[in-house]
Parts: structure tokens; C-alpha cells; sequence
């Protein structure tokens, strides 16, 4: 199989969240601990750090390998989703996965994961830690899918539990309150292994602190401890708090033996995406009008993002938006400027919501807009009718973010 046939076997053939939903969630780690069993046991070849989290544990874990990177380790990063290309899942150094090891670990386990039927996640998963162990990383920087306790990444013992903070989404699979989310966020703490929590949140403080109790574990809150102010290249104002995060976990690092500078940890946060090739936060696309896309898409997500909005300058804002079918809109389209123009698409994944039925729905709630065909079409029409002191705001969704950049 070329590159491109197993990625399409890998995309229609298995159980996929983010084309699927809710049907493509497993609930146990059977699958994954049988690969892992399959392949050897690649978890335990590796130093780790485990990040999970409602918002910011992609950047987090971006702003991680890149400190790590800067301080002379071989660093793999595992994230999801990826925007552009599949490779971006799973990366050494800033660098991809080759598409040919991609074609050979599908091609040696095709006939397990037919016979197990293993979803898209499972297989992803056991990819990237088979690929970390055989190269041999000094350690990789691994995000959780989605949840925690259930998740397939939740095999590996790290260095540090991180846990950035948590907010309503994913409500249909990890529960409708803060506290049972928290419960099911938290299940990434192991015994006896450090945990850092980015942030004191009165609701899911006493689930964290009683869960590392019960793992003898210790239990540090960075919005807490952290009080200096450092600069990183992602910008941004709600950063700054995935910033104070990254630096108490960097601290818990070097008590457990790595030696990472003070000048390591400023280079490495200026550094993320030239060192990791970290898209779609709060990224420039063009100046003249000014267009910025964001992948927050949840209701904290979101109000960071129109938090950072308001910060800028400019005659007219013009907003690209399109969401999947399983959003909760009411949750944030309160967030959301009325003084806009929305041009509503949907985006290009059987999970994407209609673009009237979406129009539809914010036209009820005053934010007035058209439809469009595609997510490019949207943008196209927005680029049109913007001149050069407008704004143009692309997001929702990740998925939309992906069409563009």
C-alpha cells in the first residue's frame, strides 16, 4: 500500500472520533493494552510526561517538548488531531513520523487490528509508542485523546502527571459536571507519581487532591505557585496560563534528574513552533486585512479566544465559523460578538453541522450571516468583502482551522 492507501484504510475502514462521535469511543483499554502486549511493551521503553486537560494541553505539550528540545533531549511528542497531515501526530525533535514507517507498522499489524477491530485512536496510539521506543527518544511529551482514565494513552508510567484544567466538553462521554470530569481527567494520576494541575478550580480541587491522596502522590497547583511571567512565541493571552503550567512541570523535571537551564526554558517557550511545528493558535494567515485562525472550539476555549479578540483594532470583523453536528451551541454562542458578519460553513468531516442549520440557529440569537459551500468558499467571500483595516476570525472548530492553513 502507497502512504495515501493506508491512511485511507486507517480513516474509513475503523472506528474514528472525530469522523464518528460518540459511537467511535471505547470504554476499557483491552485493545490497547493487547497491541501494546503485541508489540512488545513500547511504554515501558521510554521516559514520559502524560498531559491531559479540557483546554491548552496541546500547546502545553508543544511548549514542553520544545524546552526539552532546547535542552538538548530527544523528545517525542504525541498529539491529536492533526490539521493537515496525519504525520503531525506523532513527531521526534519537530519532526514527522516517516510515511514509510507509517505504511510498515499498518502493514505488520493489519490482520490484528482487523481481527480486534481496533479503532483509528488505538492504532494511532500504539504507532507512536512503538516509533519512540525504536528510535529510542530520551523522552516524549504524550496528550491524552480524550478523558483520561479511559484513554488509550493512559498505559504509559510518566515522570509527571499534568492535568492544565478542566471545562464542559465531551459532556456525552466524561459527564455533565465539573466534578465528573474531573474524576475522569484524573485517572491519569498513577502511585507515588508527581502530579501538576495548571489550575485551582473550587469544583474539581477536592476530586484532584483526594485522587493523589489515594496514589501517594504529590500534588502541586502552578496557577498557585508560579508568580514570574515569561514570554513564549504562541501568542496569545490565554497562554499565559498554560505558561505557568509548562514551567511548574519543567521544575517537577528537574527534581527528578533532567537538567533543563533557566536559559533552556526561555528559549524553548520563544521557540514552539520552530521547534515543534505546533498550527492553528491564535495563527497569523495574513496582515492586510488581518486574518487570524484559533482551534479553540469549546466554551473555554472560545472565551479565551474572544477574550483575545477584543484586544484588537479594526474597523469591521468578519468571522469564518463552522462546528461539528455534537456542539453544544448554546454553551457559547453567548460568547460570541454580535457586532460581526459570520460567514457559516461546514466542515469537510461526516461530523460537520450543516451550514444553514447553523446560520439557522445563530440567526435566532442576532449574529447575522450567510451560508456557504465549503469552508474555503466562506473564507474567500470574507477576504472579498474585507478591506485592509478589517478583521477576519477563522474557527469554531478545529476541523475548519484545518481547511485553511
Amino acid at each position: 500500500m502507497t502512504y495515501q492507501d493506508t491512511l485511507n484504510w486507517m480513516f474509513s475502514q475503523l472506528p474514528m472520533y472525530q469522523r464518528q462521535g460518540k459511537t467511535a469511543f471505547k470504554k476499557d483499554l483491552t485493545n490497547t493494552l493487547n497491541l501494546a502486549s503485541r508489540l512488545n511493551h513500547p511504554e515501558l521503553k521510554f521516559k514520559s510526561v502524560h498531559v491531559a486537560g479540557t483546554n491548552g494541553k496541546g500547546s502545553s505539550s508543544h511548549m514542553l517538548a520544545s524546552i526539552l528540545q532546547e535542552s538538548g533531549y530527544k523528545v517525542g511528542l504525541y498529539t491529536s488531531p492533526h490539521l493537515k497531515d496525519f504525520r503531525e501526530r506523532i513527531k521526534i525533535n519537530g519532526k514527522e513520523v516517516s510515511k514509510q514507517f507509517v505504511i510498515g507498522f499498518i502493514k505488520r499489524n493489519k490482520v490484528f487490528f482487523k481481527a480486534h477491530k481496533l479503532s483509528f485512536f488505538e492504532m494511532t496510539v500504539g504507532m507512536a509508542f512503538d516509533y519512540f521506543a525504536k528510535q529510542k527518544v530520551d523522552i516524549a511529551i504524550i496528550e491524552v485523546g480524550l478523558g483520561g482514565r479511559l484513554d488509550s494513552t493512559n498505559i504509559i508510567t510518566p515522570e509527571v502527571s499534568v492535568i492544565t484544567n478542566i471545562g464542559l466538553d465531551h459532556t456525552q462521554f466524561l459527564g455533565d459536571t465539573l466534578e465528573a470530569i474531573a474524576y475522569e481527567k484524573g485517572g491519569i494520576i498513577k502511585p507515588r507519581i508527581p502530579v501538576v494541575i495548571g489550575e485551582n478550580q473550587k469544583e474539581t480541587t477536592p476530586v484532584f487532591k483526594k485522587i493523589a491522596e489515594e496514589n501517594h502522590s504529590n500534588i502541586v497547583f502552578a496557577d498557585k505557585e508560579i508568580t514570574s511571567d515569561y514570554k513564549s512565541d504562541l501568542i496569545g493571552s490565554y497562554q499565559s496560563k498554560n505558561i505557568k503550567t509548562v514551567i511548574q512541570t519543567i521544575k517537577t523535571l528537574q527534581k527528578k534528574g533532567f537538567k533543563i537551564s533557566e536559559n533552556n526554558l526561555k528559549q524553548g517557550l520563544q521557540n514552539v513552533v520552530k521547534n515543534t511545528g505546533l498550527l492553528g493558535r491564535w495563527q497569523t494567515l495574513n496582515l492586510n486585512p488581518k486574518v487570524v485562525c484559533d482551534t479553540g472550539h469549546n466554551k473555554e476555549g472560545l472565551n479565551y479566544v474572544m477574550q483575545q479578540l477584543s484586544n484588537e483594532t479594526f474597523n469591521k470583523l468578519l468571522i469564518v465559523f463552522g462546528v461539528v453536528n455534537d456542539k453544544d451551541l448554546t454553551s457559547i454562542i453567548g460568547l460570541l460578538p454580535k457586532k460581526a458578519t459570520y460567514y457559516f460553513c461546514k466542515p469537510d468531516i461526516p461530523r460537520g453541522l450543516d451550514a444553514t442549520e447553523l446560520k439557522n440557529v445563530f440567526s435566532k440569537y442576532n449574529l447575522k450571516g450567510e451560508a456557504y459551500n465549503s469552508v474555503n468558499e466562506a473564507y474567500e467571500m470574507a477576504l472579498n468583502n474585507a478591506d485592509i483595516h478589517d478583521f477576519v476570525f477563522i474557527g469554531g472548530s478545529t476541523f475548519v482551522v484545518a481547511e485553511i492553513i
